[in-house]
């Protein structure tokens, strides 16, 4: 593991507010962390962290610091992976918010194939509910968002898209019959994906070239998608589920309704704070764009999303 200094540490735990875990990202003893970081405070004579026993918040000498100094450690870290990439698998942690919604079980087998391609990168996901859609936390090193993206001073880079299919269980259609087309939805029980305490939208059905928007009745209203397949499993109504649900139909536990209708497309970006990324992001986001839009479309530029005036 190469030496980190102390800027580097300090930089780590103003983002994780915790020596802890800024130690357990680092794979470092927490005593190291905290001793180089102390030793960073003295050598520039100014307390850069307030310390207590819940988390560790930024002094405002602190906060001016950090804004200087996290891009100093990203172009060096930057610098150091573009000098020994040729010679080098990219290793480190990666972290990764994942939308909880329909991609999320499109994107868990991409992560797992890109942890088998490079098993020296440590990826740290966390999932980001619809809740979040506008004011989301930190992203960590990337975030994956669906649908159209909000105003902001982020830098966006297109993937691909995805749809969902509709699924309800054999027991829901063996007594409800199961729907011959969009408008038939109208009389169904829909189990609908929800942002934030706001109402379920309407479902976009797309079949060809054929789109219709269906005002659907949604009785059950999740605001994540496990949650809303567990519920169509259980016989609660129809959902749209994003992932491969080919085992749970194999085995009787769920149906597919209207085949020839999907929801979608819908975008998925990655999301990064810099267009100066490490070895290992870059990676991920360009595996990402193989695996969701294949190798013809990879090359789609990056796009800075500017916050609205």
């Amino acid at each position: 593991m190469k030496r980190l200094h102390g800027m580097e540490l300090f930089a780590e735990v103003a983002k994780a507010h915790s020596f802890s875990r800024a130690a357990a990202t680092l794979g470092m003893p927490t005593s190291t962390v905290s001793r180089q970081v102390a030793e960073l405070e003295r050598a520039v004579g100014l307390r850069l962290l307030s310390r207590n026993t819940r988390r560790v918040e930024l002094t405002d000498a602190g906060r001016l610091y950090f804004e200087r100094c996290r891009r100093i450690v990203a172009e060096a870290e930057i610098a150091h992976e573009e000098l020994r990439d040729q010679l080098e698998i990219p290793s480190g942690p990666l972290r990764v918010q994942l939308p909880a919604a329909y991609a999320l079980d499109a994107l868990i087998p991409a992560l797992v194939a890109f942890g088998g391609r490079y098993p020296d990168i440590r990826l740290q996901m966390s999932v980001i509910g619809p809740e979040f859609a506008e004011h989301p936390p930190e992203i960590g090193d990337v975030s994956i968002r669906l649908g159209e993206l909000p105003d902001s001073s982020l830098v966006a880079r297109r993937l691909g898209a995805v749809h969902a299919s509709l699924y309800a269980s054999p027991a829901y259609l063996a007594t409800r019959g199961a729907p011959a087309g969009p408008a038939d939805l109208a009389r169904h029980d829909c189990i609908g994906l929800r942002a934030g305490s706001g109402q379920p939208a309407p479902w976009q059905l797309q079949c060809g070239r054929e789109q219709r928007l269906v005002p659907v009745e949604h009785r059950y209203g999740a605001n994540d998608a496990c949650m809303a397949r567990q519920l169509a499993v259980l016989g609660a109504g129809i959902a749209a589920l994003g992932g491969d649900e080919s085992g749970r139909v194999r085995s009787g536990e769920l149906a597919r309704v209207l085949p020839a209708w999907s929801l979608g497309p819908i975008e998925v970006h990655a999301v990064t704070e810099t267009r100066l990324l490490p070895a290992r992001t870059r990676r991920l986001i360009d595996f990402l764009a193989d695996y969701l839009h294949g190798e013809a479309h990879c090359q789609e530029p990056e796009r800075e999303v500017r916050r609205a005036a």
